[in-house]
Protein backbone atom coordinates (compact mmCIF):
# COMPACT_ATOMS: atom_id res chain seq x y z
CA UNK A 1 0.00 0.00 0.00
CA UNK A 2 0.88 3.61 -0.99
CA UNK A 3 0.51 6.98 1.03
CA UNK A 4 -0.63 10.03 -1.57
CA UNK A 5 -2.89 13.44 -0.50
CA UNK A 6 -3.73 13.93 -3.80
CA UNK A 7 -5.13 12.84 -7.43
CA UNK A 8 -4.46 14.76 -10.87
CA UNK A 9 -5.86 14.01 -13.69
CA UNK A 10 -3.71 15.80 -16.31
CA UNK A 11 -5.64 15.18 -20.04
CA UNK A 12 -6.81 12.12 -19.74
CA UNK A 13 -8.66 10.30 -22.94
CA UNK A 14 -9.72 7.10 -23.47
CA UNK A 15 -10.68 5.64 -27.28
CA UNK A 16 -12.62 2.03 -27.94
CA UNK A 17 -11.58 2.12 -31.69
CA UNK A 18 -13.67 4.81 -33.45
CA UNK A 19 -15.27 5.83 -30.02
CA UNK A 20 -14.06 8.23 -27.67
CA UNK A 21 -15.53 7.99 -24.30
CA UNK A 22 -13.29 10.64 -22.65
CA UNK A 23 -11.20 13.52 -24.03
CA UNK A 24 -9.24 15.84 -22.16
CA UNK A 25 -10.41 15.71 -18.75
CA UNK A 26 -8.14 16.97 -16.09
CA UNK A 27 -8.84 18.00 -12.75
CA UNK A 28 -7.48 17.35 -9.19
CA UNK A 29 -8.59 15.79 -5.91
CA UNK A 30 -7.12 16.36 -2.52
CA UNK A 31 -7.74 14.18 0.95
CA UNK A 32 -10.64 14.98 2.79
CA UNK A 33 -12.89 16.19 -0.43
CA UNK A 34 -16.08 13.97 -1.70
CA UNK A 35 -15.90 14.70 -5.23
CA UNK A 36 -19.19 14.24 -7.73
CA UNK A 37 -18.68 13.38 -10.94
CA UNK A 38 -22.22 14.31 -12.47
CA UNK A 39 -23.75 13.72 -15.96
CA UNK A 40 -26.15 11.97 -17.81
CA UNK A 41 -25.73 8.51 -18.44
CA UNK A 42 -23.24 8.00 -21.04
CA UNK A 43 -21.46 10.74 -20.22
CA UNK A 44 -18.15 9.11 -19.42
CA UNK A 45 -18.64 9.00 -15.54
CA UNK A 46 -18.01 5.22 -15.19
CA UNK A 47 -14.96 4.63 -17.71
CA UNK A 48 -13.31 7.96 -15.57
CA UNK A 49 -13.67 5.69 -12.51
CA UNK A 50 -12.24 2.37 -14.07
CA UNK A 51 -9.66 4.52 -15.18
CA UNK A 52 -8.66 5.58 -11.59
CA UNK A 53 -9.53 2.62 -10.22
CA UNK A 54 -6.67 1.36 -13.11
CA UNK A 55 -8.83 -1.29 -14.03
CA UNK A 56 -8.50 0.35 -17.09
CA UNK A 57 -5.48 2.29 -19.15
CA UNK A 58 -5.86 5.66 -20.87
CA UNK A 59 -5.67 6.08 -24.21
CA UNK A 60 -3.98 9.32 -23.36
CA UNK A 61 -2.72 11.83 -20.37
CA UNK A 62 -1.93 10.62 -17.22
CA UNK A 63 -3.47 9.70 -13.53
CA UNK A 64 -0.85 10.85 -10.69
CA UNK A 65 -1.52 9.11 -7.09
CA UNK A 66 0.51 11.65 -5.18
CA UNK A 67 3.73 11.21 -7.05
CA UNK A 68 2.74 7.95 -8.33
CA UNK A 69 1.24 6.47 -11.29
CA UNK A 70 -0.15 3.18 -12.05
CA UNK A 71 2.98 2.17 -13.72
CA UNK A 72 5.18 3.15 -11.45
CA UNK A 73 3.33 2.20 -7.88
CA UNK A 74 2.09 -1.38 -9.74
CA UNK A 75 0.05 -3.72 -7.49
CA UNK A 76 0.96 -1.26 -4.31
CA UNK A 77 -1.41 1.30 -5.45
CA UNK A 78 -4.69 -1.13 -6.07
CA UNK A 79 -4.05 -1.61 -2.31
CA UNK A 80 -4.50 1.85 -1.62
CA UNK A 81 -7.80 2.05 -3.46
CA UNK A 82 -11.55 1.19 -2.20
CA UNK A 83 -13.99 0.48 -5.13
CA UNK A 84 -17.34 -0.20 -5.03
CA UNK A 85 -19.45 -0.40 -8.36
CA UNK A 86 -23.21 -1.59 -9.58
CA UNK A 87 -22.38 -4.84 -8.85
CA UNK A 88 -21.74 -4.75 -5.16
CA UNK A 89 -19.61 -7.90 -5.23
CA UNK A 90 -21.48 -9.97 -2.06
CA UNK A 91 -22.64 -13.44 -2.38
CA UNK A 92 -25.93 -13.47 -1.42
CA UNK A 93 -26.09 -17.29 -0.04
CA UNK A 94 -23.41 -16.21 2.54
CA UNK A 95 -23.95 -14.18 5.63
CA UNK A 96 -23.14 -10.95 6.13
CA UNK A 97 -19.57 -11.89 8.33
CA UNK A 98 -19.03 -14.61 6.05
CA UNK A 99 -19.20 -12.16 3.19
CA UNK A 100 -16.89 -10.13 5.31
CA UNK A 101 -14.81 -11.98 6.42
CA UNK A 102 -13.81 -13.57 3.03
CA UNK A 103 -13.14 -10.39 1.50
CA UNK A 104 -10.75 -9.12 4.66
CA UNK A 105 -8.80 -12.76 4.01
CA UNK A 106 -8.84 -12.20 0.31
CA UNK A 107 -7.13 -8.64 0.73
CA UNK A 108 -4.53 -9.70 3.23
CA UNK A 109 -6.14 -7.73 6.30
CA UNK A 110 -4.42 -8.23 9.39
CA UNK A 111 -6.66 -9.79 12.06
CA UNK A 112 -9.73 -10.04 9.76
CA UNK A 113 -11.93 -11.30 12.98
CA UNK A 114 -11.75 -7.70 14.57
CA UNK A 115 -11.97 -5.90 11.09
CA UNK A 116 -14.86 -7.41 10.21
CA UNK A 117 -16.86 -6.74 13.43
CA UNK A 118 -15.36 -2.92 13.27
CA UNK A 119 -17.10 -2.91 9.86
CA UNK A 120 -20.46 -4.24 10.45
CA UNK A 121 -20.83 -2.14 13.26
CA UNK A 122 -19.96 0.79 11.02
CA UNK A 123 -22.43 -0.69 8.36
CA UNK A 124 -25.11 -1.25 11.63
CA UNK A 125 -25.41 -4.08 10.71
CA UNK A 126 -24.04 -6.26 13.85
CA UNK A 127 -27.62 -7.68 15.10
CA UNK A 128 -27.84 -9.23 11.36
CA UNK A 129 -24.36 -10.02 11.18
CA UNK A 130 -25.42 -14.01 10.66
CA UNK A 131 -28.17 -13.36 8.54
CA UNK A 132 -27.64 -14.39 4.98
CA UNK A 133 -27.28 -11.52 2.36
CA UNK A 134 -30.18 -12.75 0.73
CA UNK A 135 -32.79 -11.35 3.30
CA UNK A 136 -31.57 -8.17 3.00
CA UNK A 137 -32.73 -4.93 1.80
CA UNK A 138 -31.15 -3.18 -0.97
CA UNK A 139 -30.15 -0.35 1.61
CA UNK A 140 -28.67 -3.06 3.76
CA UNK A 141 -26.84 -4.38 1.33
CA UNK A 142 -25.40 -1.14 0.33
CA UNK A 143 -23.91 -0.19 3.72
CA UNK A 144 -22.61 -3.83 3.72
CA UNK A 145 -20.91 -3.73 0.08
CA UNK A 146 -19.33 -0.28 1.25
CA UNK A 147 -18.21 -1.97 4.33
CA UNK A 148 -16.55 -4.53 2.16
CA UNK A 149 -14.49 -2.10 -0.21
CA UNK A 150 -13.02 -0.06 2.99
CA UNK A 151 -11.66 -3.29 4.99
CA UNK A 152 -8.15 -2.98 3.73
CA UNK A 153 -8.60 0.55 4.54
CA UNK A 154 -7.91 2.37 1.68
CA UNK A 155 -6.57 6.07 0.73
CA UNK A 156 -8.62 6.49 -2.25
CA UNK A 157 -12.95 5.43 -2.31
CA UNK A 158 -14.60 5.09 -5.67
CA UNK A 159 -17.98 4.76 -5.85
CA UNK A 160 -20.44 4.34 -9.14
CA UNK A 161 -24.18 5.86 -8.40
CA UNK A 162 -24.05 5.17 -4.81
CA UNK A 163 -27.44 6.39 -3.81
CA UNK A 164 -29.61 4.87 -6.89
CA UNK A 165 -32.30 3.21 -5.52
CA UNK A 166 -32.42 3.73 -1.68
CA UNK A 167 -34.69 5.49 0.71
CA UNK A 168 -34.46 8.82 2.27
CA UNK A 169 -33.18 6.81 5.34
CA UNK A 170 -30.14 4.96 3.31
CA UNK A 171 -29.39 7.72 1.54
CA UNK A 172 -28.99 9.67 5.03
CA UNK A 173 -27.04 6.90 6.59
CA UNK A 174 -24.72 6.51 3.59
CA UNK A 175 -24.21 10.23 2.98
CA UNK A 176 -22.85 9.98 7.18
CA UNK A 177 -20.38 7.22 6.50
CA UNK A 178 -19.07 9.43 3.85
CA UNK A 179 -19.11 12.02 5.46
CA UNK A 180 -16.83 10.11 8.04
CA UNK A 181 -13.96 8.99 5.71
CA UNK A 182 -13.86 12.58 4.12
CA UNK A 183 -12.95 13.57 7.84
CA UNK A 184 -10.43 10.77 7.89
CA UNK A 185 -8.94 12.78 4.87
CA UNK A 186 -9.42 10.06 2.68
CA UNK A 187 -10.28 10.78 -1.26
CA UNK A 188 -13.72 9.99 -2.06
CA UNK A 189 -14.95 10.63 -5.76
CA UNK A 190 -18.58 9.28 -6.86
CA UNK A 191 -20.37 9.27 -10.04
CA UNK A 192 -23.51 9.84 -10.17
CA UNK A 193 -26.85 11.51 -12.43
CA UNK A 194 -29.02 11.29 -9.68
CA UNK A 195 -29.65 14.90 -8.29
CA UNK A 196 -31.55 14.31 -4.87
CA UNK A 197 -28.42 12.79 -3.82
CA UNK A 198 -27.44 15.06 -0.19
CA UNK A 199 -25.60 17.79 -1.92
CA UNK A 200 -24.23 19.24 1.46
CA UNK A 201 -21.68 16.01 1.14
CA UNK A 202 -19.99 17.28 -2.10
CA UNK A 203 -17.27 18.93 -2.44
CA UNK A 204 -16.58 19.43 -5.69
CA UNK A 205 -18.91 18.33 -8.48
CA UNK A 206 -17.00 17.75 -11.76
CA UNK A 207 -19.52 17.93 -14.62
CA UNK A 208 -19.11 15.41 -18.16
CA UNK A 209 -20.86 15.70 -21.46
CA UNK A 210 -20.21 13.51 -24.05
CA UNK A 211 -17.30 12.21 -22.06
CA UNK A 212 -15.74 16.08 -21.83
CA UNK A 213 -15.12 18.38 -18.95
CA UNK A 214 -18.02 20.66 -18.91
CA UNK A 215 -17.48 22.35 -15.85
CA UNK A 216 -15.95 22.59 -12.07
CA UNK A 217 -18.12 23.83 -9.38
CA UNK A 218 -17.60 23.89 -5.85
CA UNK A 219 -19.69 21.94 -3.82
CA UNK A 220 -22.02 24.83 -2.59
CA UNK A 221 -22.38 26.82 -5.65
CA UNK A 222 -23.40 23.51 -7.18
CA UNK A 223 -26.24 22.25 -4.42
CA UNK A 224 -27.29 25.52 -4.56
CA UNK A 225 -28.32 25.63 -8.69
CA UNK A 226 -29.85 22.70 -8.28
CA UNK A 227 -32.15 23.47 -5.57
CA UNK A 228 -33.12 26.75 -7.60
CA UNK A 229 -33.73 24.59 -10.42
CA UNK A 230 -30.37 25.79 -13.22
CA UNK A 231 -30.54 24.13 -16.35
CA UNK A 232 -26.91 22.51 -16.77
CA UNK A 233 -25.06 19.09 -16.71
CA UNK A 234 -26.96 16.37 -14.79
Amino acid sequence: MIEFDQVTLTAVGRHYGRRRALHDVSFAVRAGEVVALVGPNGAGKSTLLSILSTLVTPTSGQVQYGSYTALSAGARLRQSIGWLGHDLQLYPELTARENLLFFAQLSGVATPAGVVDRALASADLLDRADDFVSSFSRGMRQRLALERALLHDPRLVLLDEPFTGLDRTSTDRLATRLGDLARQERLVILATHDVLLPTDLITTAVSLRDGRLSGTQSGHVWATALRAGVPGDR
